[in-house]
């Protein structure tokens, strides 16, 4: 998604592979610089890069951002994937480079590297608070973990400005400009819907039969792909279901996850009053941001919250607010009980204190985000 730290990154890693790789050549450009601003067709990227890369066989390093200012430029790329000795960095703005496209420009021959905003370990990294972490973990359920919020000290008036310009540029140019939507309102309808029920099950039909309710017809159709084009945006991202003892993989009634939670209180939504909902985003994220496949587990008809998958390692994690009744407790630890199987399995809740059962273990979700996830 747009200002998650992409352009940020790749100066980081273009200063790591420059230590590691001292002799050998380098250009970074920025197409949205003051030099990069001369280059605006293909045959003057291109031109820029033989002047620089004048030696096809040397080892080179070239880092390109914002690379979707020059039309075309994947002919470039491809040019000099094919005849110079050259590691190859993009990045580049949705609008113009959705992930669907990313196959048809580049043939399959690239790796792609999804890059999420902040993690709270991240978040609370950036903002150098290392003391108690609850205060800014509530600062976090509010306003997310995009890293601009850093130049606004958290306050949250312009913080909450900011996120609200973020997402209508989100929605108008990576959405509504770029599938060419007509019919503004309905779409924005569909958003606000899917937002507001992060981590529900849902189906298009029921999004159908609400916006009837208020009024307004919509095709099961142009609710598929409404919601499509927001996931090929990065803006919301969809979660399938799983049969957790046929693992297969079921077609109805999937999840939606937001990008950010901060994006929700953009859309007017109190992400104190959905605190669960919302808790259940940041873990799902956390599960993406460490590199698991997430879906939505049914156990009969018991939901897993997520069966997180990574090579050959699976856990399943379970999401509460709080585990103050008996029967919260029966519902998150119960369902996992029920699975026969020997992965590890997880409660993560907001209480202080953990109490894990059966074998089952229970973690305060701030500890669970704070683990390093490398360790």
């Amino acid at each position: 998604i747009r200002r998650c730290g992409k352009s940020t990154l790749l100066g980081m890693l273009a200063d790591e592979v420059a230590a590691k790789h001292p002799e050998a050549t380098m250009v970074r450009l920025n197409l949205e610089s003051h030099e990069g601003l001369a280059i605006r067709t293909a045959a003057q990227l291109l031109d820029h890069l033989v002047t620089h890369l004048p030696d096809k066989r040397a080892r080179g390093f070239v880092f390109l951002d914002e690379i979707q200012q020059v039309p075309a430029w994947e002919d470039v790329v491809n040019a000099l994937r094919v005849d110079w000795n050259a590691d190859i960095y993009l990045t580049g703005s949705n609008s113009t480079m959705l992930a669907s496209q990313l196959n048809t420009r580049l043939a399959g021959r690239y790796v792609e590297f999804p890059i999420r905003p902040l993690s709270f370990r991240e978040f609370r990294d950036l903002h150098d608070a290392h003391g108690n972490p609850q205060p800014l973990f509530q600062q976090y359920l509010t306003l997310g973990g995009f890293p601009m919020l850093k130049y606004f000290g958290l306050d949250p008036q312009p913080s909450l400005q900011y996120l609200d310009a973020l997402l209508d540029t989100v929605v108008i140019r990576d959405v509504l400009e770029h599938f060419a939507i007509r019919d503004v309102d309905m779409f924005r309808r569909i958003l606000r819907y899917c937002i507001c029920n992060i981590g529900r099950t849902f189906s298009a039909q029921s999004v159908t039969r609400y916006l009837k309710s208020e009024g307004r017809t919509v095709s099961v159709d142009t609710v598929l792909n409404y919601l499509g084009h927001c996931a090929e945006a990065y803006l919301v991202e969809k979660v399938p279901r799983l049969d957790v003892v046929g693992k297969q993989t079921l077609r109805a009634d999937e999840k939606y996850y937001v990008a950010d939670h901060g994006l929700r209180t953009a859309l007017g939504f109190d992400n104190r009053t959905d605190i669960e909902l919302v808790l259940e985003n940041v873990v799902y994220s956390e599960l993406r941001s460490r590199g698991y496949d997430v879906h939505v587990g049914w156990r009969g008809a018991k939901e897993v919250d997520f069966v997180a998958s990574r090579g050959e390692e699976i856990q399943y994690v379970q999401v509460a607010y709080l585990l103050a009744e008996e029967a919260t407790v029966e519902r998150e630890f119960g369902v996992l009980e029920d699975i026969a199987d020997n992965h590890p399995k997880l409660v993560v809740s907001m209480d202080p204190i953990e109490r894990g059962r059966g074998g089952i273990a229970h973690r305060n979700i701030v500890d669970f985000l704070l683990e390093d996830p490398l360790g």
